[in-house]
């Protein structure tokens, strides 16, 4: 009975033993899980902080550089309307060459902005109601010095069977000014269309393809990233910061959609904005509106 007792003994300590090693070996590795939640929260707000300084600078600076830009294009005004006196043909090119350059900074100083205002998340959506041939109109007058000139035709496809849109209608014409813009860098001739269909459960497809020279593949998964910038005939004299497209992707996440780019080199490329007709701001408002 003794050796049988000593045996069930040994066994227990043994299994107290194994307990200890296990116990010590958890504590050891909880230790070491607070440790990595620790660092990783130190690593969490030093990456907000960094987020916070840069939209601090980015807004900063262009709120300091709008002053300057301003002043630059109403002495361009003043100069081309000689109310200082006469300006000789070459005067004249020069003073239009200095008004366009200062106009792509102020475009820049905008998208900047903007960029600042969405990772600060100080960018609100205001939706209302509006109709998108009213949109396609406002656009269509804004970009008729480029689709009465040159080599390059803008052209607006009336929107068929798409109902009134509850959206953020400023946001939406952004976008679709981004679009445009960016078609034009990238076609020297041919023609841009802007178009929208309306598709299953309440969504929009506004599309604007070109005729240009197309996008590479390898390119494509970058295209909506801050600050890409891909190199084309026309772009190299029509410099920009890089965040046109992106800007876009932000808008309309904002707006509860996305961005979408299909292209073929030599061929062209068609920009994709797909949109709740309900902006999801406000998801309760198409009931009040129609009841």
């Amino acid at each position: 009975m003794t050796d049988e007792n000593d045996r069930v003994r040994r066994q227990l300590d043994d299994a107290r033993a194994q307990i200890d090693a296990l116990n010590a070996e958890l504590a050891e590795t909880n230790n070491g899980v607070v440790a990595l939640y620790t660092e990783l929260d130190d690593q969490a707000e030093q990456l907000r902080q960094v987020s916070e300084l840069k939209s601090r600078f980015l807004s900063y600076m262009s709120h300091e550089f709008r002053t300057p830009l301003v002043s630059i294009q109403s002495m361009g005004r003043l100069l081309v309307d000689r109310l200082d006196g006469p300006l000789s043909d070459e005067q004249e090119r020069q003073v239009r060459f200095i008004q366009e350059a200062a106009a792509e900074l102020s475009e820049m100083v905008d998208d900047l902005l903007d960029l600042a205002k969405v990772e600060a998340g100080r960018i609100t959506v205001s939706p209302d109601w509006f109709e998108l041939i009213d949109l396609f109109s406002a656009l269509r007058g804004m970009f008729r010095p480029i689709a009465t000139a040159g080599a390059v035709a803008v052209v607006f496809r009336e929107p068929q069977d798409v109902p009134p849109m509850y959206s953020d209608n400023q946001k939406v014409a952004q976008i679709l000014r981004n679009f445009i813009s960016n078609a034009y860098k990238f076609t020297e001739e041919g023609t841009i269309t802007v178009s929208a269909r309306r598709e299953a459960d309440g969504w929009v497809r506004f599309s604007v393809a070109d005729t240009g020279i197309g996008i590479a593949p390898e390119d494509l998964g970058h295209l909506f990233e801050d600050f890409v910038q891909l190199a084309s005939a026309r772009s190299r004299n029509q410099r920009g910061t890089g965040l046109g497209l992106s800007l876009c992707r932000r808008f309309a996440e904002l707006l509860g959609g996305r961005v979408e780019v299909e292209s073929t080199p030599g061929v062209g490329s068609t920009f994709h904005a797909v949109l709740p007709s309900l902006s999801p701001a406000d998801p309760g408002a198409f009931a009040e509106a129609v009841a």
